[in-house]
């Protein structure tokens, strides 16, 4: 089974459209960098994507270095500023697709968002 974790940050303050869409960024991002053969078989399982919270930067970015560390494909969304947040604000990451139990691995202990 294969999966896709898109994780988002609770510590700033963003409208569910604004979240949605930092959600869609990360999501696409970490596709484009995925092995194609298993985005096709991602997608032959119906796409399976999972929506996560963290409460802070540090915790964002340690889990996307951890991810990294496990050659998983992972997105980290850096907010361009035109709308609600400052330019550069780190917002979401993704990861995967990848099989289920490797992204497992970095985001095991999260809640949904």
């Amino acid at each position: 089974m294969y999966k896709q974790a898109i994780i988002l940050r609770k510590d700033i303050k963003m409208s569910v459209g604004k979240a949605i869409s930092q959600a869609v960024h990360a999501a696409l991002g970490a596709v484009n960098l995925a092995d194609k053969a298993e985005v096709e078989n991602w997608e032959r399982e119906g796409g399976k994507k999972i929506v996560l919270k963290v409460g802070s930067l540090k915790e964002l970015k340690n889990l996307y270095l951890k991810a990294k560390k496990l050659r998983l494909p992972c997105f980290l969304v850096k907010d361009a500023g035109l709308t609600q947040l400052k330019p550069g604000t780190v917002t979401a990451l993704a990861i995967g697709t990848a099989k289920e139990e490797d992204i497992d691995r970095v985001t095991g202990k999260l809640k949904l968002y």
